[in-house]
Order: C-alpha cells, then structure tokens, then sequence
C-alpha cells in the first residue's frame, strides 16, 4: 500500500468517525439546555417558600439552609435544569449563570455540612453568608422570563358568526364569579 493511499484511508476513517461522533457531541452541550416557562403562580409560591425559609433562619439555621437548598434545586429543575444530579445541575447552571453560580455552590456544601451533623464546623454566621450568596441565583431563576407569560391568541371567529355579521368579544381578563 502506498503513503498516499494510507493517508486517503486514515483520512476516510476520521471523517467517518466525525460523522458519528458529532451528532452526541452537539446534543450533549449545556449551553443549549431549554429552559421552562415558570407560570406566575409558581413565581410567587416560590418567592413566598423562600421569604419563610429566610424568616425561620433565626429559629432553626440548619433547617432554613438545608430547605433553601432544597428549595432552589427545584426551582432549577422546574426551570428546565437536569433533575438527575445535583453536579449535572450546577453544571448547567453555571453556564446560564456562571456569576450566580457560586452562591449556590456554597449553599450546597453548607447544607450538606448541616445535614451530616457537622454543625460545630457550621458556624450560624457562615450558614447565614451561605443562605446570602445563593439569593442572588434564586432571583435569577425566579424572575418573570419573556417565555413564561405568553399572550393569549386572539378569539378565532366562528363561520357562523362571521355569516350574521357579529363579531366576536375580545377577552380582556379573566372573567369575575360574582
């Protein structure tokens, strides 16, 4: 076989294995992870989760952190973060949001520190910079997105309004039960 058509061969095989490779590489980026629409409802259910979680600080440090961590993992998988990890997550999750990020990691650790009863280690000081540093991300993923709240459509006409000659109602708000 001669160097040329070694190197015509090598060269075949290695576009061949880019072929197959690439499609896995491409779906495998963080970068494109879709990120769910949050309803207004669950916005405020969470903001008002968290204004309790901060509130019992004071009484019980080691529970408010271990549910402020608990609480801003849901609402990363609620926004369309993986739910299979808590790395994978924090993984996506500093590429939407590397300066966040941080915050959020420090949290964790503290949690996990309070959870495995190192609370000597777990100063209340430290637990409270902790539960600080991570608000910044939860207020990134709790604000409103301009996905989350689409417009309804316009009221489609039915055949045989448009035969009488009505028009339909435009829907302005929710209607009142009175």
């Amino acid at each position: 076989m001669s160097t040329v058509t070694l190197i015509i061969l090598v060269a075949a095989l290695a576009a061949m294995a880019g072929l197959v490779i690439a499609p896995s590489v491409r779906q495998g980026r963080k970068g494109e992870l879709p990120v769910r629409s949050l309803p207004s409802e669950a916005r405020e259910q969470y903001t008002a989760r968290w204004a309790g979680v901060q509130e019992r600080f004071v009484d019980s440090p080691g529970w408010a952190l271990r549910e402020a961590d608990r609480l801003l993992g849901a609402l990363a998988v609620d926004r369309g973060y993986p739910a299979e990890s808590d790395d994978k997550r924090m993984d996506a999750l500093s590429i939407r949001h590397p300066g966040e990020i941080d915050g959020y990691r420090r949290l964790h650790a503290m949690a996990a520190q309070v959870h495995e009863g190192q609370t000597a280690e777990a100063a209340t000081e430290r637990m409270r910079e902790a539960l600080v540093a991570a608000r910044p991300l939860f207020e990134q993923l709790v604000r409103a997105q301009p996905h989350d709240e689409r417009p309804l459509p316009p009221p489609v006409p039915r055949q045989r309004d448009l035969q009488r000659g009505r028009i339909p109602r435009q829907r302005l708000g929710p209607a009142a039960d009175h």
